[in-house]
């Protein structure tokens, strides 16, 4: 019954410090054009997290540019991010953890 309970108490810690990283990677990379819930420059991660996929939005911050045209978007304003694959997972799921509860 112990292993089972500090088992858990890791795999939330391991939880808690993902999100924690993901959010010090979008302060210094995003929050100048993102915000969580508000509309900033660029949209809200609530409303990417309810339209996109995680390999969406990693492949929208290693190649910006390229994405906006598969999605038929008119024009890029966001930057290339050259983030360590670490970082893009670890801002992948900051950002997927703003998706609207019964979202796709």
């Amino acid at each position: 019954m112990r292993i089972i309970i500090l088992i858990s108490v890791f795999l939330l810690s391991l939880e808690s410090t993902a999100g924690a990283d993901g959010k010090k990677v979008f302060e210094t990379y995003c929050w100048g054009c993102h915000h969580q819930t508000a509309v900033a420059f660029g949209p809200p991660f609530s409303e990417i997290a309810s339209k996109r996929s995680a390999e969406e939005i990693e492949a929208m911050i290693t190649d910006p540019e390229g994405v906006s045209k598969i999605f038929g978007y008119k024009r890029n304003a966001m930057p290339t991010l050259k983030l360590t694959p670490q970082e893009r997972k670890e801002i992948t799921a900051y950002i997927l953890s703003f998706k609207p509860k019964g979202g796709k």
